[in-house]
């Protein structure tokens, strides 16, 4: 025993509870200001890049490292276990089985079939925007993983609906549009889960109370994306490189498998896996593609393996690297103090108002999704904060999870720092190898027109502002509409 002791305190697995740093709180902050800010200027500067992101993680991190007062060993015992935390690595699992589906589904033709689809119908431009919001609406809640959904419908509905006549950053808009919509409400989502456990509350419990305010900000998202989402047709003939034909249509049938296994409460990955297994089956026996195309074996090229199923997972590496790094300095912030100073400032702002503590819940969350970028872990970070408020001022544990939730998956999906508006860009550019006349929306230019993630925002302000939904907590966990007596 002694001796495991020995080897586990060599490898520096005791974890790490605190960190000291030069500048106190803010040095804390250092590693991921400094990210934001990178990622911040390099956007403006359209210079962004996924590797150049990683370089600014680390970078942040570096400069993190030299203003710890505390041991470095201590320091870089506090990275890893950030970077091993559960929320970085299920992002990265959740990525590559959601680019492997979306990329064998690619080459069943499912593009080209959506294609032919709208053009027979007449949804096309606006139309397609709109119906592109309600289905990744629809997909991101049956399949709860905004990320996943963004890498599917950017692969397959972005290229699709650009060639039959929609803006291209409309589109993109409404992609992540209905990621927010289904990171919110879904009952499998991450967020979902995230907010309803911290606040102990229950999951179905939650989602029922939170639908009135996900179907407030959708309302006038789809309207704004029917008015407001076309743009130039191109001919589809040209645009996709083949026949335009309803074959490709026959890969509905593996996305219907996927969310009806995830509607049916299987997990993720379970859900994909046969998503994926189907398609592929499909496409031997139809045939309506190759197999080679989706996996092969050639010597002569670098990565050696290539086909739909190594691409999608490829494709995702250097995000993969990043929010794991993001993850991490998250973490440092916690154990820098940052977060402790920011709660008990608010305190003392609040005194004995509700309405000042629902606000403040409002405030806190906003401002650790503007700075995190990855949302579960913001929430995870803004959790303690929002419970703790909540249950000194009886506010309901539904009410505080909708909080929690509704800023976090509407944020998370805005800036153009974001993971989610990163990774739809990355994919987006992924595509240009597939389709040279697609356009790529750079991040900074499609954040104001996430019209579902700002109206979130703006419902869950007025609700915190007005008490409109506001639920106390009664002695045994139900709803009150005055607060409890003492």
């Amino acid at each position: 025993m002694q001796q495991e002791r020995d080897f586990q305190q060599a490898i520096g697995s005791d974890k790490v509870n605190s960190l000291s740093f030069r500048l106190g709180a803010f040095g804390a902050a250092v590693p991921l200001l400094f990210f934001v800010i990178w990622a911040i200027t390099t956007s403006v500067l359209q210079l962004s890049s996924e590797i150049g992101l990683v370089l600014g993680a680390v970078i942040g991190i570096t400069l993190g490292l030299l203003l710890c007062k505390s041991k470095w060993a201590d320091y870089a015992q506090a990275l890893f276990d950030g970077l091993a935390q559960p929320i970085g690595v299920i992002a990265m699992v959740a990525w590559f089985y959601a680019g492997m589906f979306a990329q064998v589904l690619q080459v069943g033709g499912l593009v080209e079939g959506l294609v032919w689809i709208g053009t027979t119908t007449g949804f096309t431009g606006g139309l397609f925007v709109a119906l592109t919001f309600i289905l990744a609406a629809t997909f991101s809640t049956a399949v709860g993983t905004g990320y996943g959904t963004t890498v599917a419908f950017c692969t397959l509905m972005y290229p699709a609906g650009v060639a039959t006549g929609a803006d291209p950053t409309m589109l993109f808009a409404a992609i992540l549009a209905g990621a927010v919509f289904g990171d919110n409400l879904a009952p499998v989502s991450d967020t979902t889960i995230v907010s309803a456990t911290t606040q102990d509350a229950d999951v179905p419990g939650v989602v029922r109370s939170r639908f009135k305010y996900a179907i407030s900000a959708a309302i006038p998202t789809v309207l704004l994306f029917a008015f407001f989402g076309g743009g130039e047709a191109l001919d589809t003939q040209v645009a996709v490189n083949e026949s335009v034909n309803p074959t490709g249509l026959l890969m509905l049938i593996p996305f219907v498998i996927v969310l009806i296994l995830a509607l049916s409460g299987h997990h993720l990955l379970t859900s994909l896996t046969w998503g994926i297994l189907t398609a592929i089956l499909m496409i031997i026996v139809f045939p309506i593609g190759h197999f080679s195309d989706i996996v092969s074996f050639n010597a002569a090229s670098d990565s050696v393996v290539e086909g739909a199923l190594i691409k999608g997972i490829t494709g995702y590496m250097n995000m993969a690297i990043l929010i794991l790094l993001i993850v991490a300095s998250a973490h440092l912030l916690k154990l820098g103090g940052t977060m402790q100073i920011i709660t008990n400032t608010l305190v003392k702002w609040i005194k004995t108002s509700v309405k000042r503590a629902e606000l403040s819940i409002w405030a806190i969350v906003a401002l650790l999704n503007s700075a995190i970028t990855i949302n579960t872990a913001a929430e995870i970070a803004a959790a303690p904060f929002v419970r703790q408020l909540g249950e000194k001022y009886k506010i309901h544990a539904y009410r505080r999870a909708n909080m929690l939730d509704a800023i976090t998956s509407a944020l998370g999906y805005i800036f153009p720092w974001g993971a989610p508006v990163l990774l739809g860009w990355s994919t987006i550019s992924t595509m240009q190898e597939t389709y040279d006349w697609l356009p790529v929306v750079a991040p900074t230019a499609v954040f104001p027109f996430v019209f579902q993630g700002w109206f979130l925002v703006v419902v869950m302000l007025v609700a915190a502002a007005t008490s409109w939904g506001l639920r106390y907590q009664g002695k045994d966990g139900e709803e009150l509409t005055k607060p409890p007596k003492e």
